[in-house]
């Protein structure tokens, strides 16, 4: 078997609109392509010695042990590498389940799509599953000592991604609100929201933390300064900053026992607790002093009683745990190392924040703490007997919490959260030192240690004891309270033609609005006036920077196929999706070979379209209105014609639509009419003369209107938007040479030749057009482009784009004017294959009143050469008996509503 590449999907996609994380592999099974593995000796003993817990996939047959029925009856190896790829991520602790296998149109090769949680992990399980199968055919086993390493370097992979304990508390918390959230490439990072609503999270500091509150807590001095000074119970204590001052400082807080401890150290990291003499002492300042950044350290009284966390969420007391240091429990057999190593055993426990306990490590510390006691690891403790091993009770160093949130005082919950907002933090930790939580501080000699910002919430969520605390619903309700939005509104257009345009005429209707409009075309991304980038944005790339971005209210999403094929949407939905048409284009790459294939992958669009929102459909493509048995959302239907039947039964049912009717673009529903506008005063129309370009503006006018836009806006964006070079190169650019006019246009597939045809066709004079077509078209999309130009043209220059794409030089052309010489029409033709020569011979050659139709590799070029003719300012449509698109006659009602 030989893998033919790896892609990572992450939102909707051809293979799954619910499953975003989805891994598809093109996989070539070579020699093993004709063999089922009911045919493949000691194949099918292999893979169940390899994996027996396959016997829990279900597969087709629907019940356990259905996929290993498959595999011993006969089944092909592409499909049983999905369901070993799935399983080896199983066996990791990722939970997946979805997976589906393909044969191409290419004998003997697969495309293999499988669930993933971690990119990474997924990727590898592709080629371990692969690995697996491979070894099983070839030897009849796959060593153990393998697979295990396989399981391990899956689990080092997703642990490695992993976002930490307290960020993914947040992340659930906000998928459970439906909260959209990203990944920032800064600072680990994660925006929550969308364009102006988002917020953004580091851990558990937020966008709304204090960078005052948060420098006061990491200042453990200042931060005791503070609460002293407001009648908050604190440990005695004093800072010093060289060793020769730590006598004085003993003396000063009164002697022994001491705590010594870095003044910003963090996770317990070089803090040392009863300390009963000056080579403690000493020691303690050494571990202090590495702790340190600053190498100043603090000597405080040590005071006894049990460490808590408080955890107070935008001023509200939230949750309360005690937490145990890491510690050993003798059963009076075991040594202390024995006993260690039987707690680390625990499934809970794992390395760093991997688990919901972390295991024990012996270290220096560890080590004083038995040195103190008098003991080793090979001691053995009475059977009950508790042996701490840290001095500090945080959970990333084998500590566990016991919940206290029901206990605690009304006195302390009320100190707790006036803390917060003595220091400033909208999520603060607060560490009381107290023998029980449930008295008043002042009444058992408790103290507040210290005050943390970015607090971590695995003791809450996951306690060794007592209730889980939902900590992270309170830090969501602060950034997104009831009632206010986490989404700005998005609005994505796919088709085979008229995406560009459409997606910047509908984000030309909502400038009309006031607000900030991001917007992705073929040409750029644009955010308001100004461009951000150029080129050919229409994947989730560029999508996902105009989502990320905090000036954008609303976004306007042009959604090539090539995009969804690679990595799926941006985003898990949208509030408006137009499918403008589907037509034979880019068919034979990607393994998308039929016109069917290439509607059901842009009908992803359509089918993530919110239950609420709106699915805007071409009522005239049979390919498109299909979609509409797969959409959750509400539909509606755009036609230049207003007898079209699909979109009369759905408005006799009180449906939403636009049609061109009596000369206007109107919205129908039920038994009322919205005249918009007259098609001739819509400049983007050409007078009425551009069919295409009627249904365009038909289809962003619905998706406006179906979102709230108000019609005197969308006339308004209709009147003021023109096929110009400004506002939509390449699309339907006419120019006024004085005694021509030239036209710019990037058709290059047969469905819009047919659609630019519409316009040519109405031109009164002579029409000489220069065309040309993709090399990576196949050669009967290149042939049926030459026939429908001898159609469309008096005159042919048929040239090639400099960029081949893997043909000979002039085979294009060949195959171009092959189609011509067939369709036995008119048109005289020549070849020219140099781009820039073709299009300064046919404007060199225009006679009076023609119309040079130029259809560009590079519209940028093109445009170039025709400014440097210096055509006058405003192009001319002569109609000389030419006259708009007619509709039918059908009467309308007018209405207000």
């Amino acid at each position: 078997m030989k893998i033919l590449k790896i892609q990572t999907l992450r939102g909707p996609n051809y293979w799954s609109i619910r499953r975003h994380k989805v891994i598809v592999m093109r996989l070539d099974l070579e020699d093993l392509a004709p063999k089922p593995t009911s045919l493949i000796p000691g194949f099918y003993q292999g893979l169940v010695e390899a994996l027996p817990s396959l016997v829990d996939h279900y597969c087709s047959p629907g019940c356990r042990g259905g996929f290993l029925s498959r595999v011993q009856e006969g089944t092909y190896m592409g499909h049983v590498v999905e369901h070993v790829a799935l399983e080896l991520q199983e066996l990791a602790g990722m939970i997946v389940g979805f997976g589906r296998t393909r044969e191409t149109s290419t004998p003997g090769t697969y495309q293999v799509a499988f669930e993933y949680v971690d990119e990474q992990a997924g990727r590898y399980a592709a080629r371990a599953a692969v690995r697996l199968c491979r070894s099983i055919v070839d030897t009849g086993r796959y060593p153990v000592s393998e697979l295990e390493q396989d399981i391990q370097d899956l689990k080092d992979l997703a642990a490695k991604a992993s976002l930490g304990p307290s960020t993914e508390t947040l992340i659930k918390e906000a998928e459970a609100r439906d909260i959209p959230w990203f990944h920032s490439s800064a600072r680990s990072m994660i925006q929550l929201g969308t364009g102006i609503y988002q917020k953004r999270v580091q851990a558990t500091l937020t966008d709304r933390s204090s960078i005052l509150g948060v420098e006061l807590a990491c200042d453990k001095e200042g931060t005791k300064k503070t609460l002293r000074d407001a009648g908050v119970p604190v440990p005695r204590g004093t800072l010093i900053h060289y060793l020769d001052e730590l006598q004085e400082a003993i003396e000063e807080v009164g002697g022994y026992p001491i705590v010594i401890k870095p003044l910003d150290g963090n996770h317990g990291r070089g803090i040392t607790i009863d300390i009963h003499s000056w080579e403690e002492a000493e020691e303690a300042y050494d571990a202090a002093t590495t702790a340190s950044k600053t190498r100043s350290v603090i000597v405080e009284r040590y005071y006894k009683g049990r460490d808590h966390r408080v955890l107070v969420v935008n001023g509200k007391l939230i949750a309360v745990a005690e937490r145990v240091p890491a510690h050993a429990i003798g059963n009076g057999k075991s040594t202390i190392q024995e006993l260690i190593e039987e707690t680390n055993r625990d499934p809970n426990r794992g390395d760093g924040h991997d688990n919901v306990l972390t295991r024990i490590q012996v270290d220096r510390m560890s080590m004083q703490i038995l040195e103190r006691k008098g003991y080793d690891l090979d001691t053995v403790l009475k059977d009950g007997e508790i042996c701490y091993l840290r001095y500090t009770a945080n959970l990333s160093t084998g500590g566990i919490a016991i919940d206290r949130t029901d206990e605690i005082h009304p006195e302390n919950l009320w100190m707790a959260e006036r803390i917060a907002k003595l220091i400033g933090l909208d999520i603060c930790g607060i560490d009381v030192v107290t023998e029980d939580i449930s008295q008043p501080l002042r009444e058992n000699d408790g103290v507040i240690v210290e005050v943390n910002a970015a607090p971590g919430f695995r003791m809450h969520v996951c306690p060794s004891q007592g209730l889980p605390r939902n900590v992270a619903a309170p830090v969501m309700e602060m950034l997104f309270p009831s009632g206010t939005p986490s989404r700005i509104p998005i609005l994505a257009v796919t088709g085979t033609n008229g995406k560009t345009t459409t997606t910047r005429l509908l984000a030309h209707i909502y400038k009309q609005t006031g607000k900030t409009i991001g917007y992705t075309t073929t040409d750029g991304t644009y955010i308001g006036d100004f461009i951000v980038e150029k080129g050919d944005n229409t994947g989730p790339q560029s999508a996902e920077l105009i989502l990320k971005d905090p000036t954008v209210e609303v976004a306007v999403l042009e959604t090539a196929r090539g995009g969804i094929l690679r990595s799926g949407l941006a985003f898990d939905r949208c509030d408006v999706g137009v499918v403008l048409n589907v037509s034979a284009d880019h068919l034979g790459i990607g393994d998308i070979d039929t016109i069917e294939q290439m509607a059901t992958l842009k009908g992803v669009l359509a089918e993530s379209v919110d239950p609420k929102g709106y699915a805007i459909l071409n009522a005239e493509d049979p390919l498109v209105v299909k979609m509409a048995k797969r959409v959750k959302s509400q539909i509606a239907y755009f036609s230049m014609d207003p007898e079209n039947e699909i979109l009369q039964n759905h408005v006799r049912n009180g449906g939403l639509a636009a049609v061109y009717e009596n000369g206007y673009l109107s919205i129908i529903k039920g038994d009322w009419t919205l005249r918009i506008e007259q098609a001739v005063n819509v400049p983007l129309t050409m007078a009425g003369l551009a069919p295409f370009m009627i249904a365009n503006a038909l289809a962003a006018a619905l998706a406006a209107y179906s979102n709230g836009v108000p019609i005197e806006q969308i006339r308004s964006g209709l009147a003021t938007f023109e096929a110009s070079v400004a506002q939509t190169p390449g699309r339907m650019n006419l120019f006024n040479m004085g005694t021509y006019h030239a036209l710019v246009d990037y058709a290059h597939n047969a469905a819009s030749y047919e659609a630019l045809g519409g316009f040519v066709r109405n031109w009164p004079g002579e029409t000489i057009g220069v065309i040309g077509g993709p090399g990576d078209r196949r050669d009967e999309d290149l042939f049926n482009l030459g026939k429908l130009s001898a159609d469309i043209f008096n005159q042919i220059i048929v040239k090639e784009d400099n960029d081949t794409r893997g043909r000979p030089r002039g085979n294009a052309a060949h195959f171009i004017c092959a189609g011509i010489v067939q369709a036995n029409g008119p048109a005289a033709y020549q070849t020219i294959l140099n781009e820039t020569e073709a299009i300064e011979t046919a404007l060199n050659q225009a006679p009076s009143g023609s119309l040079v139709v130029i259809l560009p590799e590079s519209v940028s070029r093109a445009i170039g050469l025709i400014e440097k003719r210096k055509p006058l300012e405003e192009p001319r449509i002569p109609l000389n008996g030419s006259k708009p698109v007619e509709s039918s006659s059908v009467e309308y009602s007018e209405s207000s509503t």
